[in-house]
């Protein structure tokens, strides 16, 4: 064991390297009693050279073993802190603090957390190295050599110490992190779960998300390039303008709102419909091009924007009459944009009003495509003479958006989800179905198709109750699941003699 001497010593040699902080926090009480720091008892005016020196004297001239004070009433940092503190103020006698019941604590106070005695070394003693060993509380000694034996052996306890209170630390923070992870899993859920259906009175919890939470899916639509990539889309921007031009009974003197208005061109279609107002809300940078759009078509008389989320702002009405939105992700909840259609519908949506889109459904039909599925699957068998075949854990679980051609489709489609958009609750869009694919042509299934379609045909007779937004997406496009054909029997009700074992 290296022998510790005073800085005059011949032993300096054997002295361990104390550069780093945890050392210097360490030499702490002994650097104290090099700079002869002067602690005022906590019971009278007796003046001692450091804080053990000071407790050594209260434990034999006051019969106060603060070591024991500590632990009877199983106080923490703070309660130390206050103890002291208290003591100082309150002019404490050694007796009568250390008669207190263990269920009387005098200094729960915050106000004994203000020091008594400025710079008042006994607030500075580390609690945990005061209970962990009495030693601390040990008598001088005239022999050097024990002295530092005992010096030595003080240092070692200090580090050990040290090192457990790092380890509870870093197992403190541990658990931390684990709670916080549960309490964005918990929000999470309460988001999904919240019941928002009509005539409930709650807004759910889509109203709590933070705009930074949603930063990156709005920045994305800042860009002009997805708005001309869904202007371009003719199926799906003709079958809005169609139904609103074909059906102006539905929009004349209504007031609209577009919820996620992008570039305005929903807003104005409903407009030249016959609406008297619409208002268009959205929250990324496009909105602005918006207004300019709006402006240059003079149609600002009857359209407003309004820059944020549904969720946060404040319309110049109280109710609307129709409520539009372009809300459709990939496999039709990708984006979970409906959400916020769902909470402007609860909060805005005048009685007898309608939602548009108003009826949607979920299908999955099966795809027999051996070529593509030699493409991107059985491609990894032999790279450039390389088995990468463990690459297929993760290309088969990942979904893919391609246009097939229909004379790959092998079932016939099947509705595993249906979403009235003036009913479904928010809850509702968290869903499991069971289904079952009629197989129509024997070959391999390499693929499931997920595909989304939205309202149904118009009668010829055009009733106000009986208005649908004619928008599908019927195969050949869709969202592609890969299938490992080995593993096909879990995902779906094939008979076995239909999906032969792919080698």
């Amino acid at each position: 064991m290296a022998e510790y001497t005073d800085h005059d010593g011949g032993a300096g040699d054997d002295v361990p390297d104390l550069s780093d902080s945890d050392n210097e926090e360490q030499w702490q009480w002994m650097e104290a009693n090099d700079n002869n720091v002067q602690v005022t008892c906590l019971f009278c005016d007796k003046m001692s050279n450091s804080g053990p020196e000071t407790l050594q004297h209260c434990l034999v001239e006051h019969q106060v073993d603060l070591v024991e004070v500590v632990k009877k009433h199983k106080l923490d940092d703070y309660g130390y802190i206050k103890m002291i503190n208290y003591i100082r103020t309150e002019k404490c006698s050694g007796q009568s603090l250390s008669s207190l019941p263990e269920c009387s604590i005098p200094w729960e106070s915050d106000e004994y957390m203000r020091p008594a005695l400025q710079d008042d070394p006994l607030l500075q003693i580390d609690l945990e190295e005061l209970c962990e060993g009495k030693g601390i509380l040990a008598g001088p000694s005239t022999g050097g050599q024990c002295e530092a034996s005992r010096s030595s052996d003080a240092l070692l306890q200090r580090a050990q110490a040290a090192e457990e209170r790092a380890q509870r630390t870093e197992e403190a923070l541990a658990r931390a992190m684990d709670d916080l992870h549960k309490l964005k899993l918990l929000a999470q859920g309460l988001v999904l779960n919240a019941d928002v259906g009509r005539g409930t009175g709650s807004l759910g919890a889509v109203a709590e998300l933070r705009e930074d939470e949603d930063e990156a899916y709005f920045s994305s639509y800042g860009h002009y390039s997805i708005h001309e990539e869904m202007l371009k889309d003719k199926v799906r921007t003709e079958s809005y303008r169609d139904f609103m031009y074909l059906n102006p009974e539905v929009f004349k003197d209504k007031v609209v709102l577009d919820v996620g208005c992008g570039t305005g061109i929903l807003s104005m279609f409903a407009a030249r419909a016959g609406a008297k107002m619409v208002i268009g809300v959205d929250q990324s940078e496009i909105i602005y091009q918006a207004m300019d759009i709006v402006r240059s078509n003079q149609l600002q008389d009857r359209v407003t924007l309004i820059k944020g989320r549904i969720e946060e702002v404040k319309l110049p009405v109280e109710k609307v009459d129709i409520i539009i939105s372009e809300w459709m992700g990939y496999f039709l909840l990708f984006e979970s944009m409906l959400d916020s259609v769902l909470y402007a519908r609860d909060l805005y949506l005048a009685e007898g009003g309608s939602v548009y889109p108003d009826r949607c459904t979920i299908s999955l039909a099966a795809v027999g495509d051996t070529e593509k599925h030699q493409d991107r699957i059985a491609f990894w068998d032999d790279v450039y003479g390389f088995k990468m075949a463990c690459m297929k854990r993760a290309v088969v679980p990942e979904a893919v958006v391609q246009v097939l051609k229909p004379d790959t489709l092998i079932s016939k489609p099947a509705v595993i989800q249906g979403i009235d958009c003036n009913a479904v609750s928010l809850s509702e869009l968290e869903f499991a179905s069971d289904f079952c694919l009629k197989i129509t042509d024997s070959t391999d299934c390499t693929q499931l198709l997920l595909h989304p379609e939205h309202g149904r045909d118009l009668p010829q007779e055009r009733t106000l109750d009986t208005h649908h937004l004619i928008y599908t997406s019927k195969p050949p496009w869709g969202v592609i699941m890969d299938m490992d054909l080995r593993q096909a029997h879990l995902l779906c009700a094939f008979s076995d003699y239909l999906l032969r074992k792919y080698n």
